[in-house]
């Protein structure tokens, strides 16, 4: 099985609009339209089994509503091969209710995104999320590290999560990019070897493919390299690692295809592109 545990889609009167933004902001190509209908043709091209869509909720009055839109695309996920966790925001009036109820529904994790949620990770109102979530069972995916769109916001820094998970240590969390964009090395002292954290491969490794309007003359945001990225996978464990590939902003199945070429057991690549996440989120 091949799970990709974090993707991105938008409601279709809005996706194309939103993808158009995102792209100004971080200066890199989208392969994807932003639409449900685009991602479920691309994960079943690429043989994805399931495509875990990650929703932000930028503001506390679009939590619900997201979380109803997830519990609905859940309904035909053998389908689609799509499959969505909730969201939350650290304003959220109460959070402990909403995610009892996702939870009682069925729903297996949230995703949040600091950046675009304008709260440090360690602060109060995210601690309170967390240890709800926590408290039903729920996965919580973390935008982790600097953010492509804006380079010099620090909401998600490792350090502030690393304060955040010890607070609340009895929570499960999956750490996107690779355990902190751009921080890797300080992800790797931070987190690896923690039971209760695993780290996602999305926008790490490759190559950024950008618009062309010359904002990289200045700007260099290399990846991981492969001796880097392998050196990461020896520090967690390779059962730490689940496939992501942030679509629309990387290629579903070139993603698959370097995941599968990496010099590595081939136990070990199952594990990775599926294997572990299917027993994370026991679907």
């Amino acid at each position: 099985m091949i799970i990709d545990i974090h993707t991105h889609t938008f409601p279709d009167a809005i996706a194309a609009k939103a993808v158009d933004k995102l792209k100004h902001n971080s200066h890199t190509q989208p392969f994807l339209d932003g639409t449900a209908a685009s991602l479920s043709v691309s994960a079943i091209a690429a043989g994805i089994d399931l495509a875990v869509i990650q929703p932000v909720a930028t503001s506390p009055k679009q939590v619900e509503g997201i979380n109803d839109g997830a519990l609905f695309v859940n309904r035909t996920s053998a389908k689609t091969h799509l499959y969505s966790f909730g969201g939350m925001h650290p304003a959220f009036e109460a959070p402990e209710r909403e995610l009892a109820r996702i939870a009682e529904a069925g729903l297996k994790g949230i995703k949040l995104h600091p950046v675009y949620q304008l709260q440090d990770m360690d602060s109060p109102g995210y601690l309170r999320v967390l240890r709800a979530a926590a408290a039903n069972g729920l996965l919580v995916l973390i935008h982790a590290g600097i953010d492509v769109g804006f380079l010099d916001l620090t909401y998600s820094s490792v350090e502030k999560i690393a304060r955040a998970i010890d607070a609340v240590p009895s929570g499960r969390y999956i750490l996107a990019h690779m355990g902190g964009w751009r921080q890797w090395e300080d992800a790797t002292r931070l987190f690896a070897g923690r039971d209760n954290v695993w780290i996602d491969t999305s926008f790490s490794i490759g190559d950024m493919v950008p618009v062309g309007d010359g904002f990289y003359q200045t700007h260099s945001l290399e990846r991981l390299s492969t001796e880097q990225f392998l050196a990461m996978k020896e520090a967690f464990g390779a059962d730490r690692l689940l496939f992501g590939t942030d679509s629309p902003w990387e290629d579903q199945a070139g993603e698959v295809a370097r995941i599968r070429a990496l010099p590595i057991p081939e136990q070990e690549k199952a594990a990775i592109l599926g294997g572990n996440a299917e027993k994370l989120l026991r679907i």
